[in-house]
Order: C-alpha cells, then structure tokens, then sequence
C-alpha cells in the first residue's frame, strides 16, 4: 500500500519534510494595493506640481495673443474669434529694439555658460586629481560660494566695474556672471572628477600624455554633468534682471528681461507688450532645454544606482 503524503509536504533523502507556508492571498494583496496607493500619490503629487509650473506660462502664452479687456476679462479662455489680437506683439516689435536685446541676452548668456564651464571644469579636475595642502579647504571655499548671493556685494561690484570703466558694456556681466557661477560649478563637477577611475588617467600618462591631455581624455566622461550644469546656470543669467539693471542700463546694451521693464511704468502698464516680450524670452530656453533635455536627465541620474 502506498504512503500517503500530505499536499503540504515533499520527500527528500527519505525523510518526510514540511514544505514552509508562503504568503497568503490577503498579505499578498494587501501590498499591492498599497504599492498602487504610493504609486497613485507619486504621481497625484508631481502632477500638482507640474501644472504648478507650467500652468503660468500656458497663461502668459495664450494671454498674450489676446486684447486687453480679454486678459482682464477671460484670462483664461483660448485666444480665438474677437479676443485674438497681436497689438503686444506689433507694439514690442515696433518700440523696442528687441533683435538687439534677444542678441545681448544670447551673447552674454552663451558667453557666460562657456567660461562657467571651461574655467569650473578645469579647477574641478585639479582639485579631484592632485592632493595638496589647501585641496579641502579651497573645496569649502567655493561651497560658501553657494550659501552666499553675490547680490549682497552690489555696491562693490558697481564700484569696480566703474574704476574698471566696464560699466554699459556686456563685458561686465560677463565677468559677474561667470563669478557667481563658479562656486556651484566646482563644488558638483568636483564629486564626479573624483568618480573617474585613476587607472584610467594612470594608463594614459604612462603612454605618454601631459596633464591637459589627460584633461581633454577625462572632460568626455562628465558630459551628461556639464550638461546639467549648464541649464542650472544659464537659466538665471538669462531671467536675471538686476545686474543688467545696475551694470548695463544704455540702450544698446540691455538684455531681453531689461527691455520688457520699459512697457511697465508706475501708473500705466501695458499688459499686451509686457505679455508678448515675456513670450518671445521664454523661446531660447526651450529651445536649449530641448536640444539638452536627454543629458540634462542622464546627468540628474548620475549616480543614482551608486
């Protein structure tokens, strides 16, 4: 006669064992509804949080396209039939050198972001690769360049700028600009200088290469960072409105966010040129966040499953 084996049990070596019980139906169940529910609010958070973001520009968009008595009574109706008007647009195009405001914003900004990164790089890699007596201290250094605005020292900046006699020109922005960008650029570039493998370098100079070749063999490695780095800082340059208001007032010289400031006066404001000068500045950083946006996210990424 056969032995008779319970459901729950196995044979193994001749002895009879007791298969260990898994989880039942309801604990199962019970995780993975409240893996939906964290995975609902995830999303119910960062949905609120996008509308919050984009919501205000979508605004100012569809507002500018739309007559005045539309943007006070319909503000948020889409510009169609009798509401559409493009007088913001002929009034900016018309009265304000906006061609010439669009070309200082890029230099500057282009301009800016390409020293941030040439000079950030370049000290990031040094104070990564060489250990010297002041390495950590110079890393703190530039940190409090993050936790201190370089607006609080305005009346010096004005200062020198005016015994350098850079006053009204885009060379002092520039050199603004590139200052403040600094500290935050070798402070992150400098975590991931040091992720490099050393073998990597070490096996380039033994073949022979100097120090900048080295450089040059490393900067590839960190380019989804500088990318990051690069959106992070030319977003302020480019929306910055009070270095250009103290630094470069004349007309020849005024950025895109300095020029908008001459259709809001103290009694009258028109809204439609305000709008539309606010619509034609928001067009260059989409169009570098789109041309950037995959290494902007490999960069945000970086590290992350470290």
């Amino acid at each position: 006669m056969r032995d008779v084996v319970p459901r729950d049990a196995t044979r193994a070596g001749g002895e009879l064992r007791l298969l260990t019980p898994g989880p039942s139906v309801g604990a199962s169940y019970g995780r993975r509804r409240v893996w939906h529910i964290d995975r609902i609010v995830t999303h119910a958070v960062l949905i609120v949080a996008c509308l919050a973001v984009v919501g205000p520009v979508v605004l100012i968009v569809i507002n500018s396209m739309k007559s005045r008595e539309s943007i006070f009574g319909r503000p948020f109706d889409l510009p169609i039939g009798k509401s559409f008007d493009l007088a913001g647009y002929e009034l900016v195009f018309a009265r304000a050198h906006f061609p010439i405001y669009f070309l200082n914003s890029i230099v500057v900004t282009l301009g800016s972001t390409v020293l941030i990164l040439a000079i950030g790089a370049m000290a990031s890699h040094a104070l990564a690769e060489y250990r010297f007596r002041l390495n950590r201290f110079l890393v703190v250094y530039f940190a409090l360049g993050i936790m201190i605005s370089i607006r609080l020292g305005s009346v010096g900046i004005v200062r020198l700028m005016s015994s350098l006699g850079l006053t009204n020109t885009i060379w002092a922005l520039l050199v603004v600009y590139t200052a403040a960008g600094l500290p935050f650029t070798i402070f992150i570039m400098t975590q991931f200088m040091r992720q490099i493998p050393t073998e990597l370098k070490q096996a380039a100079r033994i073949d022979g290469a100097n120090e900048y070749q080295v450089f040059w063999l490393v900067l590839p490695l960190v380019r989804p960072v500088i990318a990051t780095i690069a959106v992070f800082v030319m977003i302020p340059v480019w929306n910055d409105l009070w270095f250009p208001l103290i630094l470069a007032p004349a007309e020849n010289v005024r950025t895109v966010t300095l020029g908008t400031q001459q259709f809001i006066g103290s009694f009258s404001t028109n809204w439609q040129a305000v709008l539309a000068s606010l619509t034609l500045a928001l067009v260059p950083p989409l169009i570098f966040y789109a041309l950037f946006s995959r290494q902007l996210l490999r960069g945000l990424t970086a590290g992350a499953v470290k």
